[in-house]
């Protein structure tokens, strides 16, 4: 029988609009059970607006997947959470990524509430 685990990638689409101080930890928590059992590529097409908080979230969603031997990237950044990735240099790890090879990806969303 497969382990599912070793070669499955989980597309995550965050309903969540903004990741800032304040909601990290939210954010977190529904992430982090994730990676630790998947590779995830989270799409940010909703995500308008990060700062800080919201990039060490995504550095540290990063270290847990690599830790756990996995891969975490991210996906369709709008063009001001792009920048605001650039600026600090993360777009090129957590969006080089996904350009690697990718398994069966499975959808899965999160929920704002």
């Amino acid at each position: 029988m497969n382990d599912l685990r070793l070669n499955t990638t989980v597309r995550v689409a965050s309903e969540t609009t903004e990741i800032v101080r304040g909601q990290e930890d939210k954010f977190l928590g529904q992430l982090e059970p994730i990676v630790r059992n998947h590779s995830i590529e989270l799409d940010m097409s909703p995500v308008e607006r990060i700062d800080a908080a919201g990039i060490a979230a995504l550095i540290r969603l990063y270290c847990d997947a690599v830790q756990a031997g996995r891969r975490f990237t991210v996906l369709n950044p709008k063009p001001h959470v792009l920048e605001i990735m650039s600026i600090v240099g993360i777009d090129r790890v957590l969006m080089a990524a996904a350009e690697g090879a990718r398994g069966t990806a499975l959808g899965m969303e999160l929920s704002a509430a």
